[in-house]
């Protein structure tokens, strides 16, 4: 019983930890986005100095998985939960670096906020943002309908950066001498696609903790989702 409680009691911390990590990641990714569009060099800074604490709860995160497994032998969900956490907090990690990506590269790009606003870089920023606060919720809710919101939103915002890339690669072969400041709007688009990735990975494994199954690459799947459960796939 003792041991069961010990348990039950990692768990529970588990699941702070990576609530946790959600939320700090959200915030670099919110004020990064922020700091773009507003070339806010300041807060950029602030962005870059923040990510080692990123790094910290991401050891701690790992660390804490790892005693668990060595210490008990989890089973059904409780398995499921664990090796989900774990790839969660790699999913988390990784976004938390391309926000950090993005925010080094903010003063290269100070001098473009006229060619940002024309290519509809504060429209996506907005959806990115809005994106990542259902991510947040899926992540302390397990509401399997924000998981469809996010399957749905991150494809429209990764169909927006494309047609970015290619109105910024149709720019640079114009015009010479926007070709430094318009690599860096591109490798920043790059990013924010990255984000809208990750976002979906953790709802994919949000869906993996509740219902056991694996929907990776099945856009079919995500579309079947209703207000209380998922229904059932050949």
């Amino acid at each position: 019983m003792e041991q069961h409680r010990i348990f039950d009691n990692e768990l529970e911390k588990l699941t702070r930890k990576v609530t946790q990590m959600c939320e700090l990641v959200n915030q670099q990714v919110d004020n990064t986005l922020h700091a773009l569009v507003n070339c806010d060099k300041e807060l950029a800074d602030q962005i870059i100095e923040n990510d080692v604490l990123v790094d910290k709860l991401d050891v701690k995160i790992d660390k804490l998985c790892q005693n668990i497994f060595a210490l008990q032998q989890p089973v059904a969900s409780d398995l499921r939960f664990i090796l989900s956490s774990l790839k969660i907090n790699n999913d988390l990690e990784r976004t938390g670096d391309h926000a950090v990506s993005i925010a080094k590269r903010i003063d290269a790009i100070a001098d473009y906020p006229d060619i940002l606003e024309e290519l509809g870089i504060p429209e996506v920023c907005d959806s990115t943002t809005l994106l990542f606060k259902d991510v947040v919720n899926l992540v302390k809710t397990h509401n399997l309908v924000l998981s469809s919101d996010i399957f749905s939103n991150a494809a429209e915002i990764k169909d927006k950066c494309h047609e970015i890339s290619n109105k910024i690669l149709e720019e640079m072969m114009q015009k010479s001498e926007v070709i430094v400041g318009a690599t860096n709007i591109m490798v920043i688009t790059n990013l924010i696609e990255r984000i809208a990735s990750y976002s979906t990975n953790i709802a994919e494994s949000i869906v993996f903790v509740v219902e056991g199954k694996i929907v990776k690459h099945k856009k079919k799947f995500y579309e079947s989702l209703d207000e209380n459960k998922l229904d059932e796939e050949d």
